[in-house]
């Protein structure tokens, strides 16, 4: 072949590659050096590639043309544990060649296939010369994710791109020097510095560190319509009651913290000493979104009738957030957090004229319960209450069920549908004393029957939103020693977890439903928030959260940080993508639903989420390796 010839077909190569990550990020020089060490192999079909049997991988390969598919017929490793399908594009095998050993399947030809290969010396050398390439071979869902988030971010441009990230930190935010004085300085002189600097508050500090805020919005009540007297001391009107949050903090926690207490401002200090104030308007001014405005229509809301807005106005902004390229965890928690505020006053609103208010403890269920609500949400909830002296659970029972009922019912009228399976408070089932709830769990984890572990799925998800947390506070401490002290309702727990496995197919990339379609609920988050329960609870975790689940137990239960890692970024962009689905449906036909057709995925997508079911695979292989299934 003449030097011209070759000259050309290392330029075709180099573009061919281009399509493909991680190869559309390499320098171009990067990717030519690349193109000159490689090598064409040819396999027929049903010809094996490589097995175990090969040893240390001779090549790093890069499918050219054809499909290979990674067959494993039982589990022998924590990596490779899952059969998959690679298409043109696709490498293999990543994690054997780093760790520099022999694959744990075999990878066949399903058709004739054509592969690019790379010796593994030079796969090494590749890695040293290239970041972006070695950043994809460690970090694989982690890149591909973040290639997504962009290709998000860039369909939403025109909407969002004056608009900063919620996952700025703080410290990015924080636009000047704190203003400040001392507890002291007079009430006229605080005035004035603030009108002519232009600011909206005032921190009051002793040393450095902050004992009190005074805004503009305070004026009006505690100053003017008080009629005090200006010279006296700033500290006797502040709000003594302070947020506070260090500089490596997100907006996004800023603006839940704003959300929860009803507050304008959140101090930032390091050490105790403070160096910044972020205000609402600092984390929402440019995108318009207007949480605050939201969070205080509903703790302003004096009737149902009103609430209904306010629940719109939830999906509403959680629609803008979605647009806006928010992410799955922290949209998901804004969700929860402002469905929980509804919720709150809600109750508060049924329970103004009920005198056992004090003694029972509104508990949320299933996704809320997690914190991991989507635009697409029934009721899930329950009742805990103390016994009274002198009364039978009985007797409790018949005067909560009504006010139970009202709260679901106004609940229904916001927008957050009766449960189909009557999983909620007003359900005598779910209204129980600390005493029967502790006895119904009991039964379940000594049963072990399907329907038991069906309720443990949604009920051990519990989480206190009401009342008495006293009473969900020991629930679950109790929970906790019961379940995780029993080995035999664990073991049953993950059989019945591996029962639901992820729709990857053997002859199609995924598996389908009648409808050609993947629910992205039940066989894609499903996996996820099964297995991390389970650990949660060997692990003696008490938190309720997918993600907070698997960070806690990872440690107590050797799992490597790489590992938990890979599933989290699997989880959360199976909910990203369920988030991206529903609200575009909403906005098709205002109907969210979690039923993805993976022909309308972009190439990026489903390739990601190819690679997502794969992580929920191996996340079940170790469930099936520590209770031997």
């Amino acid at each position: 072949m003449n030097p011209a010839q070759t000259n050309s077909l290392t330029l075709a190569t180099i573009d061919h590659l281009r399509s493909f990550a991680p190869f559309d990020r390499m320098e171009r020089e990067h990717l030519a050096w690349l193109v000159q060490h490689l090598s064409i192999g040819y396999y027929a079909m049903n010809e094996v590639i490589l097995s175990p049997e090969t040893g240390v991988s001779p090549h790093f390969f890069i499918i050219r043309q054809g499909v290979v598919q990674g067959e494993q017929d039982v589990v022998r490793t924590q990596d490779d544990t899952a059969w998959l399908e690679l298409h043109e594009g696709e490498c293999f095998p990543l994690g054997a060649l780093l760790s520099k050993r022999a694959v744990a399947g075999t990878y066949r030809a399903r058709q004739d296939v054509f592969c690019y290969e790379l010796p593994v010396e030079h796969f090494h050398e590749l890695i040293r010369l290239s970041p972006p390439f070695q950043d994809f071979c460690t970090r694989r869902i982690a890149s591909l994710l973040e290639q997504s988030k962009q290709i998000i971010q860039a369909q939403y441009a025109q909407s969002s791109s004056e608009q900063q990230s919620l996952s700025s930190s703080l410290s990015a935010i924080i636009r000047r020097e704190p203003v400040t004085c001392a507890p002291e300085t007079a009430i006229r002189e605080v005035l004035a510095i603030m009108h002519s600097l232009g600011i909206g508050s005032m921190v009051a500090v002793e040393d450095g560190r902050p004992v009190g805020i005074f805004t503009l919005h305070d004026v009006l009540n505690r100053v003017v319509l008080a009629q005090l007297n200006l010279d006296q001391a700033i500290i006797g009107i502040m709000s003594t009651r302070l947020i506070t949050l260090p500089p490596q903090a997100f907006a996004y926690e800023a603006a839940l913290e704003m959300a929860k207490h009803g507050f304008r401002h959140v101090l930032v200090a390091e050490h105790g000493k403070l160096v910044g104030i972020i205000s609402e308007k600092d984390l929402f001014s440019l995108q318009r979104v207007g949480l605050h405005q939201v969070s205080s229509a509903i703790r302003s809301a004096g009737s149902v009738e009103a609430l209904k807005q306010s629940a719109s106005d939830i999906r509403q902004l959680a629609h803008n957030m979605m647009a806006q390229g928010v992410a799955a965890e922290q949209l998901t928690q804004f969700i929860s957090t402002l469905n929980d505020l509804l919720t709150v006053q809600v109750i508060e609103l049924e329970c103004a004229t009920s005198p056992l208010c004090a003694g029972f403890c509104w508990i949320a269920l299933g996704s809320e319960g997690r914190f991991e609500q989507t635009l697409n949400t029934d009721q899930d909830n329950g009742i805990i209450f103390a016994t009274p002296e002198g009364m039978t659970p009985d007797q409790v029972r018949e005067q909560l069920l009504p006010v139970a009922r009202r709260i679901n019912e106004a609940l229904d009228a916001c927008g957050f549908p009766l449960c189909q399976g009557n999983i909620m408070a007003s359900n005598p089932q779910w209204c129980l004393s600390i005493e029967e709830w502790k006895e119904t769990f009991a039964n379940w984890i000594n049963r072990g029957d399907p329907d038991a572990l069906l309720n443990a799925a949604v009920f051990f998800d519990f989480r206190p939103l009401f009342g008495a947390q006293a009473l969900a506070d020991d629930l679950r401490q109790w929970l906790t020693r019961k379940a995780g002290g029993n080995p035999r309702f664990l073991h049953q727990m993950a059989a019945n977890a591996l029962r639901n496995r992820p729709p990857l197919g053997l002859v199609r990339d995924f598996v389908v439903g009648d409808e050609h379609t993947l629910d992205l609920k039940l066989n894609g988050i499903t996996p996820f928030v099964d297995a991390a329960r389970i650990l949660s609870l060997a692990g003696g975790v008490i938190q309720t959260n997918t993600v907070q689940r698997l960070h806690l137990v990872a440690p107590r239960l050797k799992i490597p940080k790489s590992e938990v890692e890979a599933w989290i970024e699997a989880f959360q962009f199976i909910q990203l993508l369920r988030l991206r689905l529903q609200h575009l449906r909403h906005q098709e036909d205002g109907s969210p639903g979690n039923q993805a057709d993976p022909d309308s995925l972009n190439d990026l997508d489903r390739r990601i989420l190819k690679e997502a079911f794969r992580q929920a695979r191996k996340l079940q292989s170790r469930l099936a390796l520590d209770y031997q299934l």
